[in-house]
C-alpha cells in the first residue's frame, strides 16, 4: 500500500483485504486534495496535440474538450476484461459476467463473502489464474455446486496472512516503508540482504530461486553451468508446491490436476490459504481441460469431452487484454504532431524512450512496466516514475520551456537496448505454457518481455546517472 507514512496508515493485516484498500485510495485521495481535482465517470476518448498552442486538447465521454500542457497516461497494462472465445459463449442463457464486473446484485454479500444469492445455485468459475485464486474459495462457500474449469493450473504457495502486531508498529522509525520498499526490491531482483523485513511468499519465492545458491560472482560461473543450477532451482521450488498440493488436497486425481509442471517463472507466482482446501469440499469439482478448454458452452451449461455441466451462472476469470495495441488498451485515441495516430506509431510495437516518451507526442508520457524497469511492488515503480517526470517537468517550466519531447534517435537507440536485453527472457518463455508472460504463445506480445532486461534496480541507477548528468540526453526541451 502506497504513502503509509506519509497519510499515517498502518494496514490492520499483512495483506490488506478490498475494504481496507480501497478506504486508504480515499485517505491519499483526501490527504492531498485530489477530490477537488478529479473527474470520475469520466472518460477520455480522443487526445490530440495542438502544435500552435503547444497544448493537448483531451476529447471526454461526456463532451467535454479540457485542455492540458502535459499528459500522464497511466492507464495500466491490464484493464480490459478479455472473454474467452469458446464456441457457443453468446448462447448461455443462464447468468453470467466477469470478475471485474462482480456482480452482488445476483451474489449477494461483499467482498467477504455472504454470497446468499448463490445459495442454490449451480456455479462455474472458468479460468485459475490469479483472480480465481482470490474468488474460488468464497464461491465455493457459498454456492450449491461449484465447477472449477481448468486450463493450466497454478502455483500456489502459502500467504500466510495475519493480523498486525500494533505493538511492534509502534516501534517503526520514520523512513520505515521506504526501507522495506527498497528492501523488498533487492530481494525480488535476486540479490542479497542482511534481513528480509517484509518477509512474504515473493522474497521467499527469490530466495529459494536465485540467492540462495547464486555465488557472489555469477559471472564466475560459465552460462551454461549458470543455466543448469538455475534449472535445479527453479525445480526444486516446484517440487515444494507441488508437495504443498499432495499435502493438502485430498482427492489424489484432483491434486494431480492442481499441480502445475512448467517452471517457476512462466505464469504470475499466487499465494494463497484457502484456495487448495476449497477443492476438499464435496460441493466443488475441479474440471481439468489440460491445456484443452471447454469444448462449448450450451444454454443450460458448458461442455468438456463430450460431458455436460448444466450450471446456472457463469464467473468468467478469464483476466485481461495483453498485447494488443495501445488505443485500446487505453480507450482512447492519441494524435500527436500532424495528426499521427499512436496506433500506427506503434504499429510495430512499442518504441519509447526510457518507457516514458516517443517521438512525434510531445508533453505526453507513459507510466507503467513498458520498456522500463519493472518492480512487482507496482505502486512503488509508479511512484518512482512520477517524480522522475514530475521533476523533469518542473525543470522545463523554470526555464520556461513549453516543450520536452524524445528524438527518434533516442527512440531507436533504447528499442534496440530493450531487444538486446530481452533475449534471455525470450528463451525462457519460450519453453513455458501459454500465459499473459508469454503473450499466450507470441513472445513479442508478452507483458514483461518489453521491460529493462537487467532490472528494477540497474534500470533506478540507469535514470539516477542520466539525472545527474543534466544534459537531458534524448529529449528535445524547448
Amino acid at each position: 500500500m502506497p504513502l503509509l507514512e506519509e497519510t499515517g496508515h498502518i494496514p490492520t493485516e499483512k495483506y490488506a483485504h478490498a475494504a481496507e484498500l480501497f478506504a486508504h485510495a480515499r485517505r491519499i485521495g483526501e490527504h492531498y486534495d485530489l477530490y477537488a481535482r478529479a473527474l470520475f465517470q469520466t472518460q477520455v476518448v480522443d487526445l490530440r496535440w495542438d502544435d500552435a498552442a503547444a497544448h493537448w486538447i483531451a476529447a471526454t465521454d461526456r463532451g467535454d474538450a479540457i485542455r492540458a500542457r502535459w499528459v500522464l497516461s497511466a492507464s495500466g497494462p491490464l484493464n480490459r476484461p478479455k472473454l474467452p472465445g469458446i464456441p457457443g459463449i453468446d448462447g448461455f442463457k443462464g447468468h453470467s459476467f466477469h470478475t471485474s464486473r462482480w456482480d452482488y446484485a445476483y451474489t449477494g454479500g461483499d467482498s467477504r463473502g455472504g454470497m446468499t444469492g448463490l445459495a442454490d445455485k449451480r456455479v462455474a468459475i472458468i479460468g485459475t489464474g490469479a483472480t480465481a485464486i482470490q474468488c474460488v474459495p468464497f464461491t465455493a462457500r457459498d454456492a450449491a455446486h461449484l465447477y472449477v474449469v481448468q486450463r493450466t493450473p497454478s502455483t500456489v504457495d502459502v500467504r500466510g496472512n495475519r493480523p498486525t502486531d500494533m505493538e511492534w508498529a509502534k516501534t517503526l522509525k520514520p523512513g520505515w516503508q521506504r526501507e522495506r520498499m527498497d528492501n523488498f526490491n533487492v530481494l525480488v531482483s535476486g540479490q542479497r540482504a542482511e534481513v528480509d523485513l517484509v518477509h512474504d511468499g515473493w522474497t521467499d519465492l527469490f530466495r529459494d530461486m536465485v540467492s540462495s545458491w547464486m555465488p557472489e560472482n555469477p559471472a564466475a560461473l560459465a552460462p551454461e553451468e549458470l543455466a543448469r543450477l538455475t534449472e535445479l532451482a527453479d525445480f526444486r521450488k516446484g517440487n515444494k508446491i507441488r508437495a504443498r498440493v499432495d499435502a493438502i488436497v485430498a482427492n489424489k486425481e484432483t491434486a494431480e490436476g492442481l499441480k502445475p509442471w512448467y517452471g517457476m517463472m512462466c505464469k504470475r507466482p499466487t499465494f494463497h490459504d484457502d484456495y487448495l482446501q476449497a477443492f476438499n469440499q464435496p460441493n466443488v469439482t475441479l474440471i481439468d481441460t489440460q491445456g484443452r478448454g471447454l469444448d462449448r458452452i450450451t444454454e443450460n451449461g458448458i461442455v468438456f469431452d463430450g460431458v455436460e455441466y448444466p450450471v446456472d451462472c457463469i464467473i468468467f476469470a478469464t483476466g485481461f487484454e495483453s498485447g494488443t495495441n495501445y488505443a485500446r488498451r487505453a480507450a482512447m485515441e492519441v494524435h500527436g504532431r500532424g495528426g499521427r495516430r499512436m496506433t500506427d506509431h506503434f504499429a510495430d510495437g512499442m518504441r519509447t524512450f526510457h518507457g516514458f516518451y516517443t517521438d512525434g507526442f510531445p508533453n505526453f508520457f507513459m507510466l507503467g512496466l513498458s520498456q522500463n524497469g519493472f518492480k512487482p511492488n507496482v505502486t512503488d515503480m509508479l511512484a518512482e516514475q512520477a517524480e522522475h517526470i514530475s521533476s523533469l517537468i518542473a525543470a522545463a517550466r523554470s526555464e520556461g520551456k513549453t516543450r520536452i519531447e524524445a528524438t527518434a534517435e533516442a527512440v531507436d537507440a533504447w528499442v534496440r537496448t530493450i531487444r538486446e536485453k530481452s533475449q534471455r527472457s525470450r528463451k525462457f518463455l519460450a519453453t513455458c505454457t501459454p500465459g499473459y508472460y508469454g503473450g499466450d504463445g507470441d513472445i513479442d506480445q508478452g507483458l514483461l518481455i518489453d521491460t529493462y532486461g537487467d532490472g528494477s534496480i540497474a534500470f533506478s541507477m540507469l535514470l539516477k546517472a542520466w539525472r545527474a548528468a543534466g544534459d537531458r540526453a534524448g529529449l528535445k526541451v524547448y
